[in-house]
């Protein structure tokens, strides 16, 4: 292809490093990489990827975007509340540079999509939040034997690898089983540093540019420790899982699977006898229909302080130990807990089942399920 003469004015400093060239820049514009999640991380990969002049970006996203989204989301703006990520990530990135071609998904990630949407593209990227979506792209990626560049954040630490199963190991190799549901915060729940996203994700960047340029040493067998506090990057060696059910040599999972009951969280959450789960339109029917049961809400109070449910008794689930007094009393009474989510929630009806506490039920999907489903005056976050 020749080049026009705005693109060789666009891609000069490109044009001048040997190991890119004419040939490299060529390779950029001709590949097709595909995004998962237009947030925190799919955000500087959407601007940097497409400044590079990476041909064609594919954007899989199902969400709108959020106030709360704009701390670290830097693809989307003010104007854009309200509105699909996928939308506004699509325009800033046109705005960015015309030359990339955007093909968008909106639609969530599963097993009855993920095969037909990954097949045509050269590198995955994976800018989930989430365990199930993790484990659907990764067993994609090693079915149809493509990369996945991953990358994860919470609080102050990320962290950044290539999964490519041909040369070694996969996210199943690196974590072989899910953790319990609840047990790991959400960034929601657990927060995190607003320009954090910015540094992996454009490792992430970085690495799809090398792998598609076919430079460099990439991280494939090697894990990006980031800390943002201590500001220090350590390396960790991962090896290949010869027992590894993905991409061991003797590999048993050879289509995708259910990856929400492989997680944890289908319908009606693990099994627990003495906890079950409670749909928000349940929930809504036992306040309507005024039954007398213990309503608590175990946010944080700058969380209670945005959005609340009327009727719930706030003790955030680190107080709860120390609080366990006030509810002694009702100990035979229906508990229901919610959260933002249902992890927290769960985690504190864990803690009163240890102390006796017997009919126990969790909001699922927590204040924002009420949100969407039952209220939507109430605030999301």
């Amino acid at each position: 292809m020749d080049f026009t003469s705005d693109q060789l004015k666009r891609y000069s400093r490109h044009f001048i490093l040997p190991e890119i060239g004419e040939e490299g820049q060529r390779k950029l514009l001709d590949s097709k990489v595909l995004l998962i999640g237009t947030g925190g991380l799919g955000s500087p990969l959407g601007l940097y990827l497409s400044a590079a002049g990476v041909g064609t970006l594919g954007l899989v996203d199902f969400d709108v975007v959020d106030l709360s989204n704009l701390q670290r989301q830097i693809i989307h703006t003010n104007d854009e509340v309200g509105k699909p990520k996928i939308d506004s990530a699509e325009k800033r990135i046109r705005q960015m540079n015309p030359d990339t071609k955007v093909v968008k998904y909106p639609t969530r990630l599963s097993s009855a999509n993920a095969l037909q949407i990954m097949k045509d593209y050269d590198v995955i990227i994976d800018g989930t939040d989430n365990f199930p979506t993790r484990y659907l792209t990764n067993d994609a990626c090693v079915l149809l034997g493509k990369p996945n560049i991953y990358g994860s954040i919470f609080r102050f630490d990320g962290l950044a690898t290539v999964f490519k199963a041909d040369e070694g190991p996969c996210y199943r190799c690196l974590y072989p089983e899910p953790p319990p549901p609840g047990l790991v915060p959400s960034c929601a729940e657990g927060g995190v540093l607003g320009i954090l996203p910015g540094v992996i994700g454009l490792i992430q960047a970085t690495e799809a540019i090398k792998l598609i340029v076919g430079i460099g040493r990439t991280l494939v067998g090697r894990l990006m420790v980031y800390d943002a506090l201590q500001m220090t990057f350590r390396e960790l060696k991962l090896k290949k899982d010869p027992a590894c059910p993905m991409c061991g040599p003797h590999a048993t999972i050879k289509q995708l699977i259910d990856y929400e009951q492989f997680c944890g969280m289908g319908r009606g959450g693990p099994a627990d006898d003495a906890i079950s789960e409670l749909s928000v339109e349940a929930l809504k029917a036992k306040l309507d229909g005024k039954e007398d049961f213990i309503f608590l809400d175990v946010r944080e109070k700058f969380e209670y302080e945005i959005a609340s449910i009327p009727g719930a008794k706030l003790i955030p689930l680190a107080q709860l130990p120390a609080r366990i007094e006030e509810l002694e009393a009702l100990k035979d009474k229906e508990v229901v807990a919610h959260c933002h989510h249902g992890g927290r929630s769960r985690r504190a009806l864990e803690f009163l089942k240890s102390k006796g506490f017997k009919n126990l039920k969790n909001v699922s999907g927590g204040i924002d399920h009420w949100s969407l489903k039952i209220d939507s005056t109430v605030a999301r976050y």
